[in-house]
C-alpha cells in the first residue's frame, strides 16, 4: 500500500492527520493477515514511531527490499516497536 498525494493545507495539525491516515493503513493491512508492513518514511518519522515502526538494518530485509537508494526502511510488526528481527522458534 502505498500512501502518496498532494499537499493539504488545512486547520487540524498535520501531524495528527498522518497519524489518522497511517492508523487506517495498519487497520486495513491487519485486516487483511499482513505480518510485517515496511515503511520509508519521507518525513514525519515521530508519526510512523508512535504508530511502532522501527528502522531496519538493510541486511535484514528481504532481497526483493534490500539495496535501494534512500534513507533506509522502518518495519511494524503488530504496532509495537518491542519485537525481534529473529524469527520465532519453531515447533
Amino acid at each position: 500500500m502505498m500512501l502518496h498525494g498532494p499537499v493539504v493545507v488545512a486547520e487540524t495539525d498535520p501531524i495528527e492527520v498522518a497519524s489518522q491516515l497511517v492508523a487506517a493503513v495498519l487497520d486495513h493491512a491487519t485486516a487483511a493477515g499482513a505480518v510485517t508492513l515496511f515503511a520509508r518514511p519521507q518525513s514525519l518519522d515521530r508519526v510512523w514511531v508512535r504508530f511502532g515502526f522501527i528502522p531496519v538494518p538493510e541486511s535484514t530485509l528481504p532481497p526483493a527490499l534490500a539495496g535501494r537508494e534512500g534513507a533506509g526502511l522502518y518495519a511494524w510488526r503488530g504496532g509495537s516497536a518491542l519485537w525481534t528481527l529473529r524469527e520465532a522458534p519453531r515447533d
